[in-house]
């Protein structure tokens, strides 16, 4: 207070002209140069103190747009590495191509829909004496037109539902629900094949003649209502199950049950593919009519004649049947043999035992392999297919075929038939098959005037084509 006092004093008189004493003057004036140096100090110290804090708000300002820079480039990044993430990412539904449109989504569902269409031309030419030989000439039929859907559902079940559209009428052909606890194991409920053996349960898409062997039609093998269950491994598929009857047969007095199993061993030998197996089944008819009727067409399925056959039998309570089978397949080559035994029961009369089967032998042409897989086999996919600079695989195929329905005081006759065929499939989906077939026949159900053991030939041509 007493500075500012003394400087306003020595302020007033410097202002005014007043003269201070010459000590009075030497004081204050030291005084205030004190003050000055003082505020000079202080004065350089707020500049610097200035110079230091702008320094240190040009860092800041400087980091701070480094920092955005480098968040719009994180950001930028981000939304490229997610634009890119999004056009990569699958959608919840996928569709591939697998014959047909395939979909399928993330949580186990699948929808795919099936078909096939066989349109058969084909005739037999048999003895002018045979009364019926105007039911062998040549005809076309519609031999399958199935349509249906398959898929799979959460939690590893998987469905297919499958009709023929061929006939007048629909028949069902696979209606089954099935479950695979793993990779090996299928569990199957509903309308599906019993375990006949190797050419029954091969698809009728990939068979190396028109038809199959004639034993396949002649003891009844067809889809029934079941459950049944297969194992497939490596080398080994073993299966089981228990069926009543055909779904279109079932009815309040359809009481008949069959128990079915098949095993398959097939180990590598060498280069190529063997395979062994086996096959049983025990039917029970109960409270079913017990008329069994056995026999077969001639090579080709457009006749409904019959020329071995053994009529009504009566009366049949019960079948067992077993089967042994065996192939070898490398490469090209391929070589299958059948042989099946079907047992009838008969109350109080001896029981029938009547034999079939075949042995063939194959070869593709173009430089395509034959496929097996799974005890059965599969689809020939041309390595160059027509249109894509190759004209698709070509096989022959050789094979004789045996039925034999004379037994224990029932005589169906006996038919054997030599076979030539030759295949063509274009694409992997198309194939048209040509075959021959020589046939002999043996106390036949159906004779040609009084000759009851004659020669018949037979010819068809099959195209197809599935999805």
């Amino acid at each position: 207070m007493i500075r500012k006092v003394q400087l306003s004093t020595l302020a007033l008189a410097v202002a005014t002209g007043w003269a201070l004493p010459a000590q009075a003057q030497s004081a204050d004036a030291d005084a205030v140069k004190q003050e000055l140096a003082t505020m000079r100090a202080q004065m350089q110290r707020m500049a610097e103190r200035i110079d230091t804090l702008e320094a240190q708000l040009a860092t800041a300002q400087a980091q701070a747009d480094s920092a955005q820079a480098a968040a719009e480039t994180a950001h930028a990044v981000a939304d490229k590495a997610g634009a890119a993430q999004t056009a990569t990412a699958k959608p919840d539904t996928e569709i591939t191509w697998d014959g047909a449109p395939k979909l399928a989504s993330k949580d186990g569902w699948s929808f795919k829909p099936r078909g096939r269409l066989q349109v058969d031309i084909a005739g037999v030419d048999a003895p002018s004496g045979v009364v019926a030989r105007k039911g062998l000439g040549v005809a076309t039929e519609l031999r399958r037109a199935y349509i249906g859907f398959d898929g799979t559902l959460p939690g590893g079940f998987g469905y297919r539902v499958e009709a023929d559209f061929a006939n007048s009428g629909v028949d069902l052909t696979d209606l089954y629900l099935t479950y695979k606890p793993n990779p090996d194991i299928t569990l199957t409920l509903g309308h599906h094949k019993p375990f006949w053996g190797l050419e029954e349960m091969t698809s009728d898409l990939f068979t190396s003649f028109m038809e199959r062997a004639a034993f396949n039609s002649a003891f009844g093998f067809e889809r029934r209502v079941g459950l049944s269950g297969t194992y497939s491994g490596k080398t080994l598929v073993v299966q089981g199950g228990v069926f009543t009857d055909e779904a279109s047969d079932l009815n309040d007095s359809n009481n008949s049950y069959s128990v079915h199993g098949r095993v398959v061993f097939m180990p590598k030998l060498g280069q190529g593919q063997l395979h062994i197996g086996g096959s049983a089944y025990f039917r029970e008819l109960n409270d079913l009519a017990n008329v069994g009727s056995y026999g077969a067409r001639p090579f080709v399925h457009t006749t409904d004649v019959r020329l071995v056959s053994t009529g009504n039998i009566i009366p049949v309570t019960g079948e067992h049947g077993f089967g042994a089978e065996a192939a070898y397949i490398l490469g090209r080559f391929h070589a299958t043999a059948e042989s099946h035994w079907l047992t009838l029961k008969r109350a109080g009369l001896p029981d029938p035992t009547f034999n079939g089967g075949y042995a063939e032998v194959g070869y593709l042409l173009t430089d395509d392999a034959t496929v097996y897989k799974g005890g059965v086999y599969d689809r020939i996919r041309p390595k160059s297919p027509l249109g894509k600079g190759g004209m698709g695989a070509v096989q022959v195929n050789a094979r004789y075929d045996w039925l034999d329905l004379t037994d224990a005081g029932v005589v169906g006759g006996r038919q054997q038939t030599a076979g030539l065929s030759l295949l063509w499939i274009p694409v992997d989906y198309v194939r048209f098959i040509f075959n021959y077939g020589h046939i002999w026949v043996n106390d036949a159900a159906t004779p040609a005037g009084t000759d009851r053991d004659y020669s018949a030939d037979a010819l068809g041509m099959r195209a197809q084509f599935d999805f």
